[in-house]
């Protein structure tokens, strides 16, 4: 696999490098940039501002590549009169938001109109963003016609889109085939930090896990079963244990079709499953682990070397069922001497709410399916196709 790194000496003033990224962010995220707050700046924006800029202080041209969310309906080329959530989904705001970050002009344009004539004839160090790729069917189908027709706008391209690596998409994986391709900073340290924690964790290893389905972390336990020490485990993962216990949740966040799953794991390793001993309730449902669980866990982190955390304790999004998880957080951040690893959109979202310090022994994951799917030892397409 080539790295970015290692086009550190070359002059790119008459290159053009197709920058794949993630801006899978929505609206209400981005609003505390426009209120000048510069702490609410997304991780995954701040994430990329190394690659763009490694790339602009050697004269390429960047034509910034991304999707947003799932356009309804189905795509059709001609975007515009088609899609019904298109306000929803442009890329129109990253615009003014990396004008800003970068203090330079940034040209937005949809595959229908540029061109790379249009590029070439740009300054060097000129900056373009393409409008979401989804809003064309041959992205999410990973149609080599459609990643040709990217690729023509480009001399060579750059994948720095971890959280998206997972997926089979034209920009993501068909894309490769058509020029030189290159990992990005941001792509290449999340291969390094998920791998080591994969093949040589210090032990003793914890593995901290919430959020809401069980199913999408099937892979990580089985996994890592041999390997972790413990599984401190919230929300509704915890809540789908407990109901595979027998043990009534009301009616919390559970995934009823997961019992037979979480029966078997239960009794593969019941002594590694830690499940909450107090919650937070209100009417009838579980939002949060309680005090005594947050204790518990809290001294396991404590005495961990490696630290991998997916997912939230509670609903940390309402401040009365967020104590669980701002206390999780704190232990896993006062530990000092355990190679954390941090990942997941909502995950991510509460330390933003808190503003914490972050030591270097933290790796904060742009990923969330895919991070979880890289530690359950899949092959993600995005990274395959780069070798």
């Amino acid at each position: 696999m080539k790295y970015l790194k290692q086009l550190k000496n070359k002059n790119l003033s008459k290159e053009i490098c197709l920058l794949r990224i993630d801006l899978n962010i929505q609206n209400e995220d981005l609003r505390g940039i426009k209120n000048g707050l510069k702490q609410a700046i997304p991780f995954r924006i701040k994430a990329i501002l190394p690659t763009i800029k490694f790339l602009i202080d050697r004269g390429a041209r960047v034509v910034i590549l991304s999707h947003r969310g799932r356009p309804n309906p189905p795509k059709l080329g001609d975007y515009k009169p088609q899609i019904t959530n298109y306000k929803e989904l442009t890329l129109k705001p990253f615009v003014g938001i990396f004008s800003k970050l970068l203090k330079q002009k940034v040209i937005f344009a949809d595959l229908n109109s540029i061109n790379t004539t249009k590029i070439k004839n740009s300054k060097p160090g000129s900056i373009f963003l393409l409008e979401n790729l989804r809003f064309f069917k041959g992205e999410e189908e990973n149609n080599a016609a459609f990643a040709e027709k990217l690729a023509k706008l480009g001399t060579f391209y750059v994948n720095d889109a971890f959280a998206v690596s997972h997926r089979k998409n034209a920009s993501v994986a068909a894309i490769t085939k058509f020029l030189p391709s290159y990992a990005g900073f941001q792509l290449e340290k999340e291969i390094e930090n998920l791998t080591a924690v994969m093949k040589k964790p210090k032990k003793p290893l914890i593995i901290v896990m919430g959020g809401a389905k069980i199913s999408d972390k099937i892979g990580l336990i089985k996994n890592f079963v041999k390997k972790t020490d413990a599984f401190l485990t919230g929300g509704g993962i915890a809540n789908t244990f407990l109901a595979a216990l027998g043990m009534p949740v009301g009616e919390s966040l559970y995934e009823k079709n997961m019992i037979p799953e979480a029966r078997k794991i239960l009794k593969e390793a019941p002594k590694k499953i830690f499940l909450p001993i107090d919650f937070v309730l209100d009417k009838k449902k579980i939002l949060d682990i309680g005090p005594k669980t947050a204790e518990l866990y809290s001294k396991k982190i404590q005495s961990a070397k490696t630290i991998i955390w997916n997912g939230p304790m509670g609903k940390f999004e309402d401040k009365k069922f967020a104590q669980g998880t701002y206390k999780i957080a704190k232990a896993i951040l006062q530990n000092k001497k355990a190679k954390i690893i941090i990942g997941g959109g909502e995950t991510l979202a509460s330390l933003q709410t808190k503003n914490y310090k972050l030591q270097i022994n933290v790796f904060l994951s742009t990923g969330g399916g895919a991070m979880l799917e890289y530690l359950s030892g899949l092959k993600l397409p995005g990274i395959e196709s780069l070798k």
